[in-house]
């Protein structure tokens, strides 16, 4: 059936997006102000790992004719009957700087696993506010990339795991648990009385994060850009320690930071064999 016959599943009433099979209009348009709302995910990567994550509920799955073409051609099971519909109404959901391939999913947000649960084992990873999406999901990709165990965050003052961070991620927030908390001192006192050395990454850190005795388990803690960690944070590190670089820039953005620290962490924790 060709592009010309085949009418597009999603339409109501004419208008694109307007209504789906459960009779309701998406979720998802003004995401990014409500924190109880379906997580939007979109590209290949984000969309195919969620689609091969049982824990995932998918409540909506948008697909070009493309791209539907090529899941059936990897055997990719969608799990619930797409909608079909043009690469430019994703676009105009989206915005035209969002490279989709021509998948959009509605979902349900993961659960977030209680920090007590942790296994003391391996590497975690702990942001101090972190609010840009990218920075965010550039660090979860890169930390399911050293297989950490979780990612630590505050319920404020950080991104909701959908939209652009889960682009970013490219399909990692499937493989790396994500641990939402009140209070990140309370958490890091948590995790220091369950055995982790909790190592502060900051500039004025006293020594080189190369030359620490680090051991298992570990968790290292990254602060925001230009505020970096706070003062209770530092305070309730094991250590603080810096970056040291032989270059004439001594600073590094800190999804750039994070999967040096991860590399140095992984070498020297020999999870690297």
């Amino acid at each position: 059936m060709g592009d010309r016959d085949r009418k597009p599943q999603f339409r109501r009433g004419g208008k694109p997006f307007d209504k789906g099979a459960s009779g309701r209009r998406p979720a998802w348009r003004d995401r990014e102000a409500r924190a109880d709302g379906p997580a939007v995910l979109y590209g290949w990567h984000t969309v195919t790992m969620a689609l091969a994550n049982p824990q995932r509920r998918i409540r909506r799955l948008f697909l070009t004719e493309n791209a539907e073409r090529r899941l059936a051609e990897e055997n990719i099971d969608t799990r619930i009957a797409p909608e079909i519909v043009r690469p430019s109404q994703i676009d105009q959901q989206l915005g035209p700087d969002a490279v989709h391939q021509g998948l959009l999913a509605e979902a349900d947000p993961l659960p977030s696993p209680d920090i007590e649960t942790l296994t003391p084992e391996g590497m975690v990873l702990v942001l101090d506010q972190i609010t840009d999406p990218h920075n965010v999901g550039a660090i979860m990709r890169s930390a399911a990339a050293f297989a950490v165990k979780a990612i630590v965050t505050t319920a404020r003052h950080s991104p909701e795991a959908t939209g652009v961070l889960a682009k970013a991620a490219s399909g990692a927030l499937e493989l790396v648990p994500l641990v939402s908390v009140q209070n990140l001192a309370r958490a890091l006192t948590a995790l220091n009385e369950r055995g982790f050395m909790t190592v502060g990454l900051d500039s004025q850190g006293s020594e080189d994060l190369g030359a620490v005795a680090l051991r298992q388990p570990l968790a290292l803690v990254l602060g925001a850009e230009g505020k970096g960690l706070r003062q209770l944070t530092r305070e309730t590190c094991s250590v603080v320690a810096r970056l040291d670089m032989p270059g004439e820039i001594k600073s590094l953005n800190v999804s750039n930071a994070a999967v040096l620290a991860l590399y140095v962490g992984a070498t020297r924790l020999g999870l690297m064999s």
